[in-house]
């Protein structure tokens, strides 16, 4: 089931800062993947969904699986991501969405976005608006994170969506500026982990995530089979703690301490 609510009211475009060179972010990326769709209409994507599973990850905050995502006639990138969060008060597992645009201009009016970075969302420009909600979640389930265009050529929404219950759950609705046009058919994706204040440093003291990421898929016209889908390690702490094993559709990478 999806939900059908769109935006409404006057919407306010995020203001445009100066371009920060130095961005933290490359300092905080362990692990870093690539997608490309060999077919589809050279405008571009109207939708991409992203699966991905989280099951023997550790409930604890600081790791961020992104994917990043481009539009064809404007510069920056936007990007949907998951995060593991620690139980709530009542002991409840807790998943955190998050869906971003870069882009100087995006516009929202969306109760769970906010102009610029923020909102426990990976660190990086401050252009742009960030969308995120933390909701109950059981790990053991695959979890789609969906971009689709909804109601005219500029306006996106990001959606997490459970693969077993179907419960979606709308993270955010923003607007490009005009002249935006359709997702781009290849991007890259990456793990990122931002070390809580207090904790550990080390290679050994990395909590465990391992995490099935499946190759995406679109409803769009003419988007045909993936090429080149594969993982790197970005980190400084190698093989000690990372792995990568292939999988029908897709490939899990553990990270991490055992």
């Amino acid at each position: 089931m999806k939900p059908t609510a769109v935006l409404a009211g006057v919407c306010i475009p995020a203001l445009a800062y100066a371009f920060n060179l130095f961005n933290p972010a490359l300092y905080n990326v362990r692990l870093g993947f690539r997608w490309k769709f060999i077919d589809g209409p050279e405008s571009g994507l109207k939708d991409i969904t992203f699966p991905v599973n989280m099951a023997k990850t550790s409930r604890e905050q600081g790791y961020y699986l992104s994917q990043q995502f481009g539009f064809h006639g404007v510069r920056r990138q936007g990007h949907i991501a998951i995060q593991p969060r620690p139980d709530n008060s009542k002991g409840q597992a807790m998943l955190r969405a998050n869906f971003t645009s870069h882009q100087a201009g995006t516009a929202t009016c969306h109760p769970a976005c906010q102009a610029g970075p923020g909102l426990g969302g990976a660190e990086g420009s401050r252009d742009g608006v960030t969308c995120a909600i933390d909701v109950p979640a059981d790990y053991a389930h695959t979890f789609n994170l969906t971009v689709e265009n909804v109601r005219d050529a500029n306006t996106w929404r990001g959606l997490l969506v459970d693969t077993v219950t179907r419960k979606t759950h709308e993270i955010g609705v923003w607007t490009l500026p005009s002249g935006a046009g359709d997702i781009q058919r290849s991007r890259f994706g990456f793990v990122e982990y931002i070390r809580q204040p207090g904790s550990p440093g080390g290679c050994e003291n990395y909590p465990k995530l391992e995490a099935t990421i499946y190759h995406p898929w679109s409803n769009s016209a003419g988007a045909g089979e993936l090429h080149g889908v594969g993982s790197m390690d970005m980190g400084m702490c190698g093989k000690n703690i990372f792995k990568k094993i292939k999988v029908t559709n897709g490939f899990t990478v553990y990270y991490g301490r055992a």
